[in-house]
Order: C-alpha cells, then sequence, then structure tokens
C-alpha cells in the first residue's frame, strides 16, 4: 500500500483524452486523464461516470436523450466533481488544459455507447 501523488502522476500523461489507471477500489478503476477542447457525445447504457476536476475548468454539455434538441451546460471547476447518470447523453469540453480524476466501474468504456479513434479499449496503468 502506497500513497498516490496526483501531481507525479498527471506529469506522466502526454496525451489529451486517453485515460490511465492510477489504482483499484473495489470494482472500479480510479483514472486520470487531461482533456483539451471538445470530446463527443455518448452515453453510458450501464455504469454512471464520475468527473472530479483536480486542475483547470471543464464543461459537461448534456441532453435527456438522443431525440432532446435541448442542451444544459454545467462548469465543472478545480475541487469540484459531477456525477453523469447511465443512459445521460454528455460531452465533456475543456478550452484549456483540464485534470479529471474519474472512478468508475472496470466496465466503463470511456466513448460509452460510441467506438471511434478516441476509444481505449485497454486502459494503461502507471
Amino acid at each position: 500500500m502506497d500513497k498516490i501523488n496526483l501531481n507525479e502522476k498527471f506529469s506522466l500523461l502526454k496525451e489529451y483524452w486517453k485515460p490511465k489507471i492510477i489504482d483499484e477500489l473495489n470494482d472500479s478503476y480510479i483514472k486520470i486523464v487531461k482533456f483539451k477542447g471538445g470530446f463527443m457525445w455518448h452515453h453510458h447504457d450501464n455504469e454512471d461516470e464520475m468527473f472530479f476536476v483536480v486542475k483547470g475548468t471543464m464543461v459537461i454539455h448534456l441532453k435527456k436523450n438522443n431525440n432532446d434538441e435541448s442542451v444544459k451546460y454545467i462548469k465543472v471547476e478545480p475541487g469540484e466533481l459531477i456525477i453523469i447518470p447511465k443512459g445521460m447523453k454528455h460531452m465533456p469540453v475543456a478550452e484549456d488544459e483540464v485534470q479529471v480524476m474519474l472512478i468508475e466501474p472496470k466496465t466503463t468504456l470511456n466513448t460509452g455507447n460510441v467506438k471511434n479513434e478516441r476509444t481505449v479499449e485497454e486502459l494503461e496503468r502507471i
């Protein structure tokens, strides 16, 4: 059992939108990731998703479902977190670099219901 220095771990991340595992908690991974720019609209059918902002500011864009044209925007700043319920369409956006910690079930795919070049199926540990 060792303590984890988040600053040290974040310094190892060289790419945006590529989550890395830093530890495990029961049936969940604790991951870190750096965001910059916009991600994509997606949802997770079976898992809630937690974003804890460590550094920077991100905005989560939300829709209730695919047919919902209205978008809700929630700004999440350092020291704040947001939990996105399973099934809710969302898109994280970061104007400048943001450092985020995620605690989510091991089954959670970073792109949810979407598979493309940003999908990370095999997570690396750092």
